[in-house]
């Protein structure tokens, strides 16, 4: 289910626990998303609010972003007016898409100040306002809207604010049965689209349900479903559900009609998180790196080919034996040439059954040139033959290079993304920034490493690019500590931080080594373990790349969601 007028009421509901709460931090980690921190029943709640076009969305967030070093311009103004502010009210707008929240705060002179932050969650036309109530005018906005973008609205600083035009719909928590009935034509089918058109903050699943539970859709069956589920909304009466099938979908409702296995959270802001977070982290992901990953895409195929040709150059080098076999005959038979014939036929004593073979002449060259002739090209042909056979062994480990860094960013983060960016530039792939700051070398220290604990309470170490797998496993981990990763297939490095790690450790910390690897959506996934003291890095590898012996071997399904309960 799209977060539908209904969610947000369901979601605004759910934030009334904020009301009288202080904002203490207000960061904005990406250009269309902030994160308050506010403090509130004695806990630090986090409140994530995005504008982007694809995960629009208000809710609790219980996720870690990493904050830019310099806040954008929107932020340090939500800063100046709201931090130290505390919120007055959370309120919908009718059944829109769109919250309100006033704050209260104090200027530089000490005198009270109200500013409301709006939230409208509209997909591609989302945006965040600050607005001054009492003049009605904008402060700023997440996103400018100038006049030749919508004709209706310009959203800026200085502009009086104007709400997103009205829908012309009937409120669905006054309608009894006989309403439902005069707005819909039973004759006309398609009962969905007619309550979507019809009535205020209902989405197109949210009225296949009311049509799925209705049974036979008529007069009396398609009333009473929507009266029942609408009750149900107005008591905040909500199942919060993520149902997995051949579509992923989320509502506030237990979803007959859709297909795939269901699953309950306590509250919207955690379905929430679990809905969108990988999604959105995705988006980002591939807004920042879409020049990486056709990079690295381009350089793999062009391996591929590399690889094909020299394969075909080793067989044809291979088949050059011929010619020393050719250069040993005509020694043997020297007597019987003579200088201007352009082929001879001698026995092939190579052959078991005695036959002959035709061997070509130069009838420029004497018969000793002749052979001479043909054992030079066996001896460029050998010589080839290990140039080929060299080539071809650095093509494969180019090969499997750049599958592991594919794979890195199939599972990668916005901050594994510039780790990945840095490796391919000092590995010539991409070239270097013309300005390094100072800043960035100080970053370059020690990557940072996702931390994870097991259900018996032992803690884990993931690797997600080759910067960090190679800090982790040849710097960080002590030599009796447990390393993992998957079987000849390429993925992340795990270092269980034990020596002698219990059954169950071992088979979380192999599924967390599944899940961070080329087969991550694959079943009975192989996992080899062995000590780090067993993990060598050979002399000029890539990087990232190990060998390592005395291993175990495991076999896990990988788990999304068990991943994320583990995870610190």
């Amino acid at each position: 289910m799209s977060y539908d007028g209904m969610m947000t009421r369901a979601i605004t509901y759910e934030l009334q626990h904020l009301i009288g709460g202080r904002i203490s931090k207000i960061h904005q980690p990406y250009k269309t998303e902030l994160i308050m921190t506010i403090r509130a029943k004695g806990k630090n709640h986090s409140l994530l609010a995005s504008a982007n076009a694809q995960f629009a969305r208000l809710h609790v967030t219980t996720e870690k972003y990493d904050n830019p070093s310099e806040p954008p311009m929107f932020c340090m103004l939500l800063r100046k007016h709201l931090e130290g502010g505390f919120i007055r009210s959370i309120s919908q707008d009718g059944f829109d898409r769109v919250i309100r929240m006033a704050i209260a705060n104090k200027d530089e002179l000490g005198d009270q100040t109200e500013r409301i932050l709006i939230f409208e969650i509209m997909g591609r036309h989302s945006n965040i306002i600050l607005t001054n109530p009492h003049s009605e005018t904008i402060l700023d906005s997440i996103k400018h809207v100038r006049f030749d973008q919508s004709s209706y609205r310009t959203v800026g600083p200085g502009q009086v604010y104007k709400a997103p035009p009205a829908q012309d719909k009937v409120n669905p928590f006054q309608a009894d049965a006989s309403d439902v009935v005069k707005h819909l034509d039973f004759n006309a089918g398609k009962m969905d689209k007619q309550l979507v058109s019809a009535f205020a903050g209902v989405s197109p699943l949210l009225a296949k349900e009311i049509v799925h539970r209705a049974g036979f859709a008529n007069k009396q069956t398609v009333p009473h479903s929507f009266v029942t589920i609408m009750e149900e909304i107005q008591n905040h009466q909500y199942t919060f559900t993520l149902r997995k099938g051949a579509k992923e979908t989320f509502s506030y409702l237990s979803l007959h009609h859709a297909e795939g296995e269901e699953r309950v959270f306590p509250t919207a802001s955690e379905l929430l998180d679990a809905y969108y977070y990988g999604k959105a982290e995705r988006d980002r992901v591939k807004q920042q790196a879409h020049d990486l990953e056709r990079l690295l895409k381009n350089e793999y195929q062009k391996n591929i080919r590399k690889q094909k040709k020299l394969e075909q150059t080793l067989t044809q080098a291979e088949e050059a034996t011929q010619f020393q076999k050719m250069g040993e005959l005509l020694t043997a038979n020297i007597f019987a040439i003579k200088r201007g014939m352009t082929e001879i036929e001698v026995v092939d004593y190579y052959d078991e059954a005695g036959g002959t073979i035709i061997i070509e002449l130069d009838p420029q060259k004497t018969p000793s040139e002749n052979a001479q002739w043909y054992f030079k090209k066996y001896q460029k042909a050998k010589t080839a033959r290990l140039e080929v056979v060299d080539q071809l062994a650095k093509t494969e480990q180019e090969l499997a290079y750049l599958e592991s860094l594919i794979q890195q960013m199939d599972s990668a983060s916005p901050r594994d993304v510039e780790e990945i960016r840095e490796e391919l530039m000092e590995e010539g792939y991409v070239k270097k920034r013309q300005q390094q700051g100072k800043k960035k070398k100080k970053q370059a220290a020690n990557p940072t490493l996702e931390r994870y604990q097991s259900s018996t309470g032992i803690e884990f170490l993931v690797g997600k690019n080759n910067r960090q797998n190679d800090y982790l496993t040849n710097r960080l981990a002590r030599q009796n500590e447990i390393w993992l990763h998957t079987k000849e297939i390429p993925g992340s490095h795990v270092v269980v931080r034990d020596m002698n790690p219990d059954e169950t450790t071992l088979k979380e910390a192999a599924l967390i080594a599944a899940f961070f690897s080329k087969a991550r959506d694959s079943s009975s996934v192989p996992v080899d373990y062995t000590k780090i003291r067993y993990v060598k890095k050979p002399s000029g590898a890539k990087p990232g790349y190990v060998t390592y012996d005395n291993q175990t071997t495991l076999f896990v399904t990988p788990d999304e969601d068990i991943v994320k309960q583990l995870k610190l």
